[in-house]
Parts: C-alpha cells; structure tokens; sequence
C-alpha cells in the first residue's frame, strides 16, 4: 500500500514537471493560459486524488470484507470443530457414565444374586424393592445427566454467543477505526489539495523544493498512516489473541467445572453405592445371623429330639428287661409250682403203691433229660440274651430280638410242655397195669395220643440254599456278598414272578423277600408259598422300612420282619436258627 502511494506521487510531481515544462517553453504563448492551466491542474489533481483516495477505499474495504469473510469462515469452522469436540467428549462422557453405570448394575445384580440365593425366603420381596431402586436410580441418574447436559450446553451456547458478539463488538470497532481513520486520511487529502492549490503560485516559484518537502510529508504521512495501520492491526491481533486466551480459559474453566460436577456426581454415586453396599452386607450378615440363629434351634431342637428318642428307647429297653425279668421269675414260679406239684403227685404215687417204683424211676430218667435239655435251653437262652444285650445299641435290632427272645421262650415252654405231657403219659402208661390190680373196680383215664414231632436235621451253610427277591440290584449283590462270604449258597430273583419259578426249579431252604416288587410283592409271594403244601416249611424273611407291615407280614404268614437298616449279625443269626430249628 505505502509503495503504491509512493508511486502516486512520484507520478504526479513527474507531471507537474512535465507541465512546468511545457509552461517555460511556451511561455509567450501560454501566458494567457496560465490561469487556466493552474486551475486545469488544481482540479485534475483534486480529481485523481479523490479517485485514488476511492480506489483505495474500495479496496481496503474489499480487504476487510475477505478478511472478515475468512474471520467468518474460521469461526464457523472453529465453532464446527468446538461443537464435534463437545459432542464427541460429551459421547465418550455418557458412553463412559453409561459403561460405569452397566458395571455398577451388574456389580449389584450380583450381590443381589448372592444374597437372594443365600435367602430365598426373602428373594421374591428383595428383588421387586432391589429393581424399583435401580428403576428409581436409573430415572434419577438419567435425569441429572441430563439437566448436566443441558446445563453444559446452554454454558457452551452462551460462552460461544459471548464469544461472537465479542467478536463482533470488536470488529465494529475496527470497522469504525478504519472508517474514521479514511475520513481523516481523506480530509487531509483535500487540506493537502488546497494547501497545494493556495500554495500553487508559490509553488511554481519553488517547485523542486515544495514538491520535495511534499513528497517527504507525504511519505511521512503515508508512513505514519502504515504505523498506524500496523500499529491498529497489532493491537487487533493482541486484542483477539486476549479474547481467544479469554475465550479458552472460559472453555477450560467450563471444563473444569463440568469435571468437578461430574466428579461430585460420581462421588455421590460411589457414596451411594458403598452405601447399598454396607447396607446389603448388614443385611446379609443380619439375615446370616439368623439363619445360624435358626440352624442352632434346630441343632438344640434336633439335640432334644434325640435325647428323647435315646430316653423313650432307654425307657423302652428298661421296660423290656423289666418284663424279661417278670417273664423269667413267672417262669421260675410256674417252674416251681409244677415241680411242686410233680413232687407231690410223686409222694402220693410212692404212698399208695409201691410198685410206683419203676414209675418214678422212670420219671426220674424223664426229669434228668428234661433237666439236661432244660440246661442245654438256658445256655442257648443265656447266649441269646448275651448277643441280645451286644446288639441292644441298634433300637430296630433291640425290639427285634425281643420279639424272638418272646418266641424263643413260647417255643422252650412250648417243648417243655411236650415233654411233660409225654413223660406223664409214660408214667401213667408204666402205672397202668398196678393200678387196676390195685383198683380193679375203676376204670383209667384215656389219655390223649401226642402227635410227633417234625424231625429238623441242621444244615451246614455249604448245604443251604437262600433266596434272595428283590427288584433293587444294588440289594441282591449286597446281600449275594454278605451271603456268599458266609458260605451259603444264594439264588437271586428280580421279582415275585421270577421267585415262584425259581422255586419250582430248585427249592430253597431260607427265602428273602422285598416288600414292593413289580408283578408280584412280597405279601403275595409269601402268601403263594404258605399255600402250596410242598414250599410251606419254608421261613420267610421280608425287609421292609415300615414298622405298620407288621399284622400285614404275620397274616400272610411272615416268620421275620427285618427293618432298614438292619444289621448283617440279626440277618445271619436268623438264617442260622431257621437252618437248626426250621420255622419252629
């Protein structure tokens, strides 16, 4: 611009020399003319300056509409750039709220999961109260996020709006500059023209010196027309790096502020959730506490429980051994009663014959063996109630072995009885014949035939055979083994069905039966055997884990019910017994 001026000038005092030429070479005849030619002159050079100062104008108004073009253009892409920037950090803000908040959720859904499956008693409950806070929270957190947001956004809109009218406060100011800066620049202009036309005649008398003091004022103008423009641009460009510095640390304490609300956000939230968490594990530990509280009454209750089942089964056994005890002192008195009586039938007998002699002889043998056998029976008896007492500690076992220490002691009494009877028969038999010639005139008494006795020959165990019917195989093998190693000789039956069939093959000397078998159960199976007059002698032993079979087991002709568990010692000694003595 400063080089254009210049060339300007120099332009117009080469014509003005030219002219100043032109004047002293024809000067006789441009005399007439020199008015003219000055005033010619004057105007021309109002004109091209008024031309100039209007190009001039033209273009620093043409360069401060581009610069305010391109100014305009940086903003807008400055401002694009800002909002991209904003959208994407508040993006990978809620994207990273949102991720945070998914891990926290799924933190405490499980914890909450934990707890609901350590306290399903309350789960149904703690699971609608736990989704209606999240919902609550969710809700909550959404709608703070979103005032945040908003909140961001209307600072954003209002720091970018400062910024432009900040922006455009300073560019009318510099518009006004530049306007009142040509103003000047064009008055002095014109008060340089009409310096320069008053001063016309002066300056055609010192033309060099008043176009060289022109040219130096005018360059020193232009020059402080440049300094001044520069000076203004200067200024301008400290005024927008300061509204830029401005604008950055409003958008930096903007940013700031945003981190520190979020991160009071996020304190709250880490507060609320240590807060859900103490709370969760207090309720935890509560509701742990009383369910030890509970597994501790149930252990005192259990504890109680078995104390009364030991004390009903102590009070039991003392009420069995009590009636053991009567049993054996009934006995011991029958006993005494019946020897009683035989001794004194046997002193009326030696009191009235004599030939009675042969008689008690024979009743003497009869005794000895009845005291032998009697002997042999307490031992047997005695070893029972050894083995009985070992067993006691089994309360299945003890009630078990009651009831065939009962049957034991009807079957001793029974034979003892038999006994009696046939040596009574022998003695009345061997008097027979003293007494009707002592007494002829009365007839003897008939006396009833005595029915012999089935004949039971023991078995060793290699010799026996036991039938085991069960459905479970689990069962047959176990019992197989427990029999096997024993000895004995096992057939297995998966059913009823297959037992009679089995048992039309090859008859067994114990049978083993199950309760509930298909086609055809115990009861029937049993029953099956008891008819057929060829498989009646044959014991049954029936395993069941109800103690109501009992009637049921002894109807259908049952000679031992066995409970579960039972021990393998009670099962091997009713094998034992039914292989000396037979079903008794």
């Amino acid at each position: 611009m400063l080089l254009y001026v210049a060339y300007r000038v120099v332009v117009h005092v080469l014509r003005e020399r030219e002219i100043k030429a032109l004047q002293q070479r024809d000067e006789p005849t441009l005399s007439v003319d020199t008015d003219q030619a000055k005033e010619f002159a004057r105007i021309q050079a109002e004109k091209e300056a008024a031309e100039e100062a209007e190009r001039v104008e033209a273009e620093r108004l043409a360069a401060a509409a581009r610069a305010a073009e391109e100014q305009a253009k940086l903003d807008r892409l400055a401002a694009l750039e800002e909002e991209r920037l904003e959208g994407e950090r508040l993006a990978a803000a809620a994207e990273a709220q949102e991720r945070a908040a998914a891990a926290e959720a799924e933190r405490l859904e499980a914890v909450l999961e934990a707890a609901r499956l350590d306290l399903e008693r309350l789960a149904l409950a703690e699971e609608a109260a736990r989704r209606e806070a999240e919902r609550s929270v969710a809700i909550e957190a959404e709608r703070i996020a979103a005032a945040e947001a908003a909140r961001v956004e209307a600072e954003r809109i209002a720091a970018a709006d400062a910024a432009r009218l900040e922006a455009e406060r300073v560019a009318a100011a510099e518009a006004a500059r530049l306007e009142a800066e040509r103003i000047a620049a064009a008055q002095a202009a014109h008060l340089e023209a009409e310096r320069i036309a008053a001063a016309e005649a002066a300056r055609l008398e010192a033309e060099r010196i008043a176009a060289a003091e022109a040219a130096r004022l005018e360059a020193e103008r232009s020059a402080a027309a440049d300094l001044a423009r520069l000076e203004a641009e200067r200024q301008a460009a400290e005024e927008a790096a300061r509204q830029e510095a401005q604008r950055l640390a409003d958008e930096h304490a903007a940013q700031l502020e945003a981190k520190r609300i979020a991160d009071e956000h996020a304190a709250q939230l880490e507060a609320q959730r240590i807060a859900d968490e103490q709370a969760a594990e207090l309720e935890a530990k509560r509701l742990a506490n009383e369910h030890a509280a509970q597994l501790e009454a149930e252990r005192i209750a259990a504890i109680a429980a078995a104390q009364r089942e030991a004390d009903r089964i102590a009070a039991e056994d003392a009420a069995r051994r009590e009636a053991e005890r009567l049993a054996a002192e009934e006995a011991e008195r029958i006993e005494a009663d019946r020897r009683a009586a035989d001794e004194a039938a046997r002193l009326e007998a030696q009191r009235r014959a004599e030939a009675e002699a042969a008689r008690l002889q024979a009743e003497q043998a009869a005794k000895a063996e009845a005291q032998r056998i009697a002997a042999e029976e307490a031992t047997r008896l005695d070893a029972e109630r050894l083995a009985a007492a070992q067993a006691a500690r089994i309360a299945a076992e003890q009630i078990e072995l009651a009831r065939i220490a009962a049957e034991q002691a009807a079957r001793v009494e029974a034979v003892r009885i038999a006994a009696e009877q046939a040596a009574q028969a022998q003695r009345i038999a061997a008097a027979a014949p003293a007494v009707e010639a002592a007494v002829p005139q009365q007839p003897a008494a008939p006396v009833a035939p005595v029915a012999p006795a089935r004949v039971i020959e023991p078995k060793a165990a290699a010799d026996t055979v036991v039938m085991i019917a069960d459905d479970s195989k689990v069962v047959r093998v176990k019992t197989n083994r427990l029999l096997v190693n024993n000895q004995f000789q096992v057939a297995m039956a998966e059913d009823g069905l297959d037992a009679m069939k089995q048992i039309a093959a090859r008859m067994p000397d114990v049978l083993i039966t199950d309760v509930e078998m298909p086609g055809m159960n115990g009861f029937e199976l049993t029953r099956h055997v008891r008819e057929n007059p060829l498989t009646a002698h044959i014991p049954v032993i029936m395993i069941s884990a109800e103690e109501s079979y009992q009637t049921k087991a002894a109807d259908a002709g049952v000679d031992v019910l066995l409970g579960k568990p039972y021990s393998d010692a009670v099962m091997l000694d009713h094998i034992q017994r039914f292989m000396r003595q037979g079903r008794g």
